[in-house]
């Protein structure tokens, strides 16, 4: 039950963290209440959902699920953090972002070292800043 509610609160979601990712990354809009009540909109959520921002209700699950996260992967990592099973890693980090056919295959090696008992580490340099077209 845990995986199917997790997929339907993604579908929710998604739209919601692509319209505020837009705004702040893409069009550089300021981190306030107007700017996440217009991703709402955006993404067909209500407005009161924004009243999150000056609450303090979910700070205990947001820690709890930065905590689960640190957990897996240890203290010398950030975020973004993914989890597939019992195994976790950092990352991926892919500027610009792939898509279609290029991006299952990024998944599949992503799979494939999860998977791959002792696995733990893949770094380099960033070479070019953020892209998010």
């Amino acid at each position: 039950m845990r995986g199917c509610r997790a997929e339907v609160r993604q579908r929710r979601c998604a739209p919601l963290y692509t319209a505020i990712g837009n705004r702040f990354h893409n069009e550089k809009a300021e981190r306030n209440r107007e700017t996440i009540e217009a991703a709402l909109a955006e993404a067909g959520l209500p407005a009161d959902l924004a009243n999150a921002l000056d609450s303090t209700e979910y700070d205990e699950a947001v820690r709890a699920s930065h905590t689960d996260g640190i957990d897996r992967v240890g203290i010398e990592v950030g975020t973004p953090i993914i989890a597939v099973g019992d195994a976790a890693i950092f990352g991926p980090v892919v500027t610009p972002i792939p898509r279609g056919e290029p991006a299952g295959k990024l998944w599949d090696g992503v799979r494939l070292c999860l998977e791959t008992p002792g696995f733990y580490e893949l770094k380099r340099s960033r070479l070019a800043p953020p892209i998010f077209d």
